[in-house]
C-alpha cells in the first residue's frame, strides 16, 4: 500500500536528489572541488526526507480520497465513526477501490444494455416499417385476438430464452424442454419407487419398534417380578442363615452339657444314625438268609431244642430291653432343659 502511495503522489526520491545535484554542480566552483563523500551524504539525506514527505502526502491523499468516497456512499446520512490509523486507511482503501471496480463493471453492463436495447428498438421501427410497406400490418391494427395470440407468441419466446420468434428458434427450445421434462419425470419415477421402498422400510420399522417396545415392557415386568423373588429369597436365606447359627450355637452348648454330664458317646445323634444305619445293613443282609430259611420251614422242628432256642432268645430280648431303658433313663436325666437364645 506504501509503494501505490509513492506510486500516486508524483513525488519521486531519485529526481530531487538528482535536480539537487545539478543545483549543487551549479553552485560550486568551476573545478568541481566539491568532494563525493559529502554530496553522497547529502543526496542520502534528502532522500530520507523525500521518501518521508511522500509517505505523509500519500497519506493524506488516500484518507481524503477514501472521506470523499464515504460521503458519496452515505450520501446526506452522516458517516459512521471509525479510528483513523493505517490499517483502517489501508483497509477503506482497498475496499473503496474495489467499490469503484464494481461500479465501473456495473456502469459497463448498463451501457451494454442500453445499446442493445437500442438496437432492439432500431430493429423494431424496422421490420414494424417493413410490416407496413408489405401487407399495411401494424400492431395497432390487429384485433384483439391477434393482439393475445402475439402476446402468448412473445411470452414463449422469452420463456423458451430464444433468441427470435421464427420456428427454427422454437422447436430447438421445445425439443430441450422435453428432454428436461421427460429427464424431470424419470427422476420422479426414481424418487417415488424410492419413497415406496423407504415408506416400507418405515412401516417396517416402526412395526418392529413397537415389538420391541412390548418386549422390553414384558422383560421389565419379568425383571421386577424376578428382582421381587431374589429379594424374598435374599430375606428368606438370611432368616435360614441365622436360624442354622443359631441350631449351630444350640447343639453345640447341648453337647457341651452333655459331655459335661458324662453321657455315653454311643448315644449322641450321630452314633445312633451309624447304629441305624448298620442296622439296615444288617437287615438287607439277612434278606437272602430269610428266604434260605423259607426252604427249611416245613421240616419237623425239634421240640426241645426249640424250646431252649426260644428261651434264649427271651432272655437276650429281655436284656436288650433292659439295657436300652436304662440307657434312655440315663440320657433323660443326664439331658437338662436346652437353654433358648433368642432368635433375631
Amino acid at each position: 500500500m506504501t509503494g501505490r502511495r509513492r506510486e500516486r503522489s508524483g513525488f519521486n526520491a531519485a529526481q530531487s536528489a538528482k535536480r539537487w545535484r545539478l543545483g549543487w554542480r551549479r553552485s560550486s566552483d568551476g573545478k568541481g572541488r566539491g568532494t563525493f563523500k559529502t554530496k553522497q551524504s547529502s543526496i542520502k539525506k534528502i532522500a530520507l526526507i523525500q521518501c518521508a514527505l511522500n509517505d505523509d502526502w500519500a497519506g493524506s491523499l488516500g484518507r481524503f480520497k477514501i472521506t470523499l468516497w464515504l460521503k458519496r456512499t452515505f450520501g446526506d446520512q452522516p458517516i459512521p465513526q471509525y479510528e483513523v490509523n493505517s490499517r483502517t486507511v489501508d483497509i477503506l482503501y482497498e475496499l473503496m477501490e474495489c467499490n469503484e471496480t464494481r461500479d465501473r463493471d456495473v456502469s459497463l453492463v448498463i451501457d451494454d444494455m442500453k445499446q442493445k436495447t437500442a438496437e432492439y428498438e432500431s430493429e423494431v421501427n424496422y421490420l414494424q416499417d417493413l410490416l407496413m410497406e408489405s401487407v399495411n400490418l401494424s400492431f395497432n391494427s390487429l384485433s384483439s385476438a391477434g393482439t393475445s395470440y402475439l402476446n402468448a407468441l412473445v411470452d414463449s419466446a422469452m420463456a423458451l430464452e430464444t433468441k427470435d420468434t421464427s420456428l427454427a428458434s422454437f422447436i430447438p427450445a421445445i425439443n430441450d424442454l422435453t428432454s428436461d421434462l421427460h429427464a424431470t419425470e424419470s427422476r420422479n419415477r426414481e424418487m417415488e419407487l424410492e419413497l415406496t421402498s423407504l415408506r416400507k422400510k418405515l412401516t417396517a420399522a416402526l412395526v418392529l419398534e413397537k415389538h420391541l417396545q412390548e418386549d422390553l415392557k414384558k422383560t421389565e415386568e419379568h425383571l421386577a417380578m424376578e428382582k421381587a423373588k431374589a429379594d424374598s429369597r435374599t430375606q428368606n436365606m438370611k432368616f435360614l442363615k441365622d436360624k442354622s447359627e443359631d441350631f449351630k450355637f444350640r447343639i453345640k452348648a447341648a453337647e457341651e452339657q452333655l459331655s459335661a454330664s458324662g453321657m455315653d458317646p454311643s448315644l449322641t445323634h450321630q452314633s445312633l444314625v451309624s447304629l441305624s444305619e448298620k442296622l439296615t445293613d444288617l437287615k438287607q443282609q439277612t434278606v437272602p438268609l430269610k428266604k434260605k430259611l423259607e426252604s427249611y420251614l416245613d421240616l419237623t422242628p425239634n421240640p426241645s431244642l426249640a424250646r431252649v432256642k426260644i428261651e434264649e432268645a427271651k432272655r437276650e430280648l429281655n436284656a436288650l430291653e433292659a439295657e436300652f431303658s436304662s440307657k434312655v433313663d440315663m440320657m433323660a436325666l443326664s439331658v437338662p432343659e436346652p437353654s433358648k437364645r433368642r432368635f433375631t
